[in-house]
This record gives C-alpha cells, sequence and structure tokens, in this order.
C-alpha cells in the first residue's frame, strides 16, 4: 500500500507540514490581489492553497495529494514530480509559496536529482552533488515566476552556511530586486532538531544590490515581511564570509575586527601550516576493532594491531599520551585496530579470524567487498593531533603523544610548519581562535557544531596586532551568541 511504502514516508520525503500561522504570514506576503496565480511546488496536504483559491500545487506523495484536493478545492493539484510538471509546464504565476521538501543528498538522487540539477543549470544555478532537494525546489520555482513575481518560502537554516546555498543565493540575488532572509531562533517546527529560517524575494527580472537580513527570536505572524536588520554588503558576503550569513548573527563591532584579521597578511589559517584530513573508514568498526580481552582470546599478536581512537568522547582534554592509551587497554574498549596489509603474510590466528562468521559477514559490507584485499583497511595515518568533529561547548585539539591512529569519527591533522605550528597551536583555547571555529564550522541538530575538514582549514589564528584590539568580553559574547543560535545547552 502507498501509506506504508518507504517511498512516501514521512522521512524520506521531507514532509512535515507547516504551522497555520507561517503559512498564512508567507501567502499574505506574496498575494497583491485576488487575481494572482499562485504556485507550490510541494504542496504537501494543501496548507498553502487553502489561503488561496487560485493556487496551483504539485505534489509527489499520492496521500498527501489527495487530502490537498479535499482541503483546498479551488486550487488545481498536480500529482507527481515537480521537476517533471516545471520542466513541461507554460504556465507562469505571480508568486510562489511553501515549504520545500528538507531531502539530503544521500536521498535526493537518481533521475529526479538529474532532472533537477539539469533544470536550474538551464537557469543559471549550477549546484554540486552535496545539494539538498530544497535549494533546486526554490530555484525552478523562480524560473515559473512572471517578471515582478515574488516568492516566500520556509528555508533550512542551512541557506545560512551550507556551501549548496551559496548558488542559491547568487541565483536569487541576481534574479530579483529584493531578496530578504528572515533568521528566526527560536524553532518553528518544535518536534524537529532541524532549524528553519525564512525566505521572501520580490521583483522577479531584477536584481539585487544587497542582501535584506533579519535577525528575531521569535516568529510573529505579519501581512508584511519583518522590516531588515541589515543590508548585507555583496562583496563583503563573498570576500570576508566565505559566502555565509550566519556571520551576520553577530554584533558589527566583532564583524569588523573578524574582517580586520582577515585581511592583515599575518593572519593564518590552519590550513597555512597543518593538513586537516578525515581518519580511515574500516567498513565493519565492531570487526576491525578488537578489545585487548578479544585479541588476547584470538591469539592475535601485537605487531598486527594499531592503538587508535575510534570518537571525540574518548579524547582527553591536552595530549594522548602512553598512559591515555594503557588506560583504554585496562578498560578492556575496543581501541586495536586489526591493521593488515596487501600481500602480507598472515598468521594462522588471523587467517581464521577473517574466515569466522563475523569476518564472512564484514567482508560483505559494501566498503570491503570493493576492495582488495577487503580485510586491508586503507589510509590508516598517524597524526600529529587530533580534533573532535562534532563538538558541544569546545572544539578540542590535542596532541597525539602516543602515536594513536584514528577512524573518520574525529579528524587527523598533520603539521606541515612544525615552527608555525609551535607558535600558533598554544593560541587554540584563546576566545578569537574558538570564535572563529564557531564561524567556520555549523550547527547541526541537538546543538553541535561540525566542522568539516575544509572548514576546520579556515579556522584563523589572528595576527597578534589584531588580537591585541580584541576584548575578550565582547568575543566570548558573540561565542554566547552562536551557540545559543545553535540551541547548545537550551
Amino acid at each position: 500500500m502507498v501509506r506504508t511504502s518507504p517511498e512516501f514516508s514521512q522521512k524520506r520525503s521531507g514532509a512535515y507540514f507547516t504551522p497555520t500561522e507561517v503559512s498564512a504570514a508567507l501567502v499574505a506576503w506574496t498575494i497583491r490581489k485576488p487575481s494572482d496565480r499562485m504556485i507550490d511546488p510541494s504542496c504537501g496536504d494543501g496548507e498553502f492553497l487553502a489561503l488561496h483559491r487560485n493556487s496551483v500545487g504539485i505534489e509527489q506523495n499520492p496521500i498527501s495529494a489527495h487530502k490537498a484536493i479535499e482541503r483546498a478545492p479551488g486550487a488545481l493539484v498536480h500529482e507527481g514530480d515537480f521537476f517533471t510538471w516545471a520542466t513541461e509546464t507554460h504556465e507562469r504565476f505571480e508568486c510562489a509559496a511553501g515549504n520545500p521538501p528538507f531531502i539530503r543528498y544521500q536521498t535526493f538522487k537518481g533521475e529526479t536529482r538529474k532532472r533537477a540539477i539539469a533544470l536550474c543549470s538551464d537557469l543559471g544555478a549550477h549546484f554540486t552533488g552535496l545539494a539538498s532537494s530544497w535549494a533546486p525546489f526554490l530555484v525552478a520555482t523562480a524560473g515559473l515566476l512572471k517578471p515582478g513575481g515574488r516568492m516566500a518560502f520556509v528555508v533550512p537554516a542551512e541557506i545560512g552556511h551550507a556551501p549548496y546555498a551559496a548558488p542559491l543565493l547568487e541565483y536569487l540575488v541576481a534574479s530579483f530586486a529584493k531578496v530578504q532572509v528572515i533568521a528566526v531562533r527560536k524553532k518553528l517546527f518544535p518536534s524537529l532538531s532541524e532549524d528553519c529560517w525564512l525566505l521572501y524575494t520580490d521583483g522577479f527580472g531584477g536584481s539585487a544590490t544587497a542582501i535584506d537580513f533579519t535577525v528575531i527570536d521569535q516568529f510573529a505572524p505579519a501581512q508584511i515581511p519583518p522590516a531588515p536588520t541589515l543590508h548585507i554588503d555583496l562583496g563583503e558576503w563573498r570576500a570576508v564570509w566565505n559566502q555565509r550569513l550566519r556571520p551576520y548573527l553577530l554584533p558589527a563591532s566583532v564583524r569588523q575586527l573578524y574582517a580586520q584579521a582577515v585581511a592583515d597578511p599575518y593572519t593564518h589559517r590552519l590550513a597555512d601550516f597543518a593538513k586537516v584530513g578525515i581518519g580511515y573508514i574500516t567498513g565493519d568498526n565492531s570487526f576491525f576493532h578488537l578489545r585487548p580481552s578479544e585479541a588476547r582470546r584470538l591469539g592475535i599478536p601485537d605487531a598486527y594491531l594499531q592503538p587508535a581512537i575510534r570518537n571525540g568522547r574518548a579524547m582527553p582534554e591536552h595530549q594522548i599520551t602512553k598512559a591515555t592509551v594503557e588506560a583504554w587497554k585496562r578498560n578492556d574498549d575496543p581501541v586495536l585496530l586489526l591493521r593488515l596489509r596487501q600481500g602480507q603474510h598472515l598468521p594462522k590466528s588471523i587467517r581464521d579470524y577473517l574466515s569466522s562468521s563475523a569476518g564472512r559477514e564484514a567482508s560483505q559490507g559494501y566498503k570491503c567487498r570493493n576492495r582488495a584485499p577487503w580485510y586491508a583497511v586503507p589510509d590508516v595515518q598517524i597524526p600529529d593531533y587530533v580534533m573532535s568533529y562534532m563538538s558541544g561547548r569546545q572544539v578540542n585539539l590535542v596532541r597525539n603523544a602516543a602515536k594513536v591512529s584514528c577512524t573518520n569519527s574525529v579528524h587527523s591533522i598533520r603539521v606541515k610548519d612544525a615552527a608555525l605550528a609551535k607558535r600558533l597551536l598554544p593560541e587554540w583555547s584563546s576566545p578569537f581562535v574558538r570564535l572563529s571555529c564557531e564561524l567556520e564550522g555549523h550547527a547541526l541538530g541537538g546543538g553541535m557544531l561540525k566542522l568539516e575538514p575544509r572548514e576546520a582549514g579556515r579556522v584563523m589564528f589572528p595576527a597578534a596586532s589584531v588580537a591585541a584590539e580584541a576584548k575578550a568580553a565582547d568575543i566570548e559574547g558573540a561565542i554566547s551568541t552562536l551557540q545559543r543560535w545553535r540551541h547548545y545547552a537550551d
């Protein structure tokens, strides 16, 4: 039955329906007169369509489509894939409103993704394969507007920091006279970990000279969009902030100081003196990581075992020492990586383990069956430092004095310039560097801060002259602001 089909589950389809007060406000922002023709590209159960009779909705989920027909009898509802419909239709609209599905790139794939990316490319927006579905939805919808048209949408807060949000925003400022992003701190969907902001555009066919940015603590229904908090200069947004909006949550004085550090030739990024990478991927952690008691029972020689840190929870405060590793072993933690190489002679105890039922099962995993031999874990490194991948209060960076390896649950830091590293890394816990971690990283659900390797490489160590100007109270306040926005300790 369609009702129970995984294809149309709420999680896979990204269908989380919008609170009425939010949808009513967005429709009010876009409708100028009763004759305006409105489109909702992913209409769900018809929440937006029911608010304006002269509407068209598209919905891929047949159950939701039939609910929309019942709920909005005056609207026209098409059941099917929006990108196919958008490619084929000749109809154009005065306005658009809705809540596009937020489907991450892992499940936004196949022919639907190909159609979406191709259509957006034809319209002038070029997305990579890592774009989530909502961004192409907005570009394709804008392409269906008449000159002067308007849009109002719920969008994930990722519009403020995701790399794939940059081509979306570049397209919008090149296509609309007005582009406004409303950052809402209190969750619009309290039951979801995902934060949502609002997007309003006007004057399709024009071009914007700035991005209007509005910062509010809580959404309040209104017939018109809230006034902008500031007008973001596009040149500064591109050159200083790497096309991110999230830094504009901070006071102007802090942004100016950070921009001053960016421009100073004596400022350094982490990537200037260290390479940030991910650790190894085993394909089956429970098989390849042994407890000391298991290794003894199986008779696996120490020469084939590499101590490793598996996740950020195991990281000590300052450095990983031999005493740290001995403590892991005393606790019988699974910290011994079975490190085997291609062409290596293997003793009988290891051959028996590889041919066991657990070994046969591990060998069929995706990563294992696509490498030769399946049991040789690639990219096992001994980093100089280990960094937490996801963090709460602060991003941890610890020295790897014990020469352990690490999985991809933490970052591997290998120093390229020892002198510069020796001078700068003691500043890792300083307020300015901690603020840089917040600005260069991005928020995850549950209040966590995530730093991808590329983002970690951008963490900034300010020039001494800039650091001397920084007021610790202002920087700590900025850190607290960003932590509140990612709901850490809410």
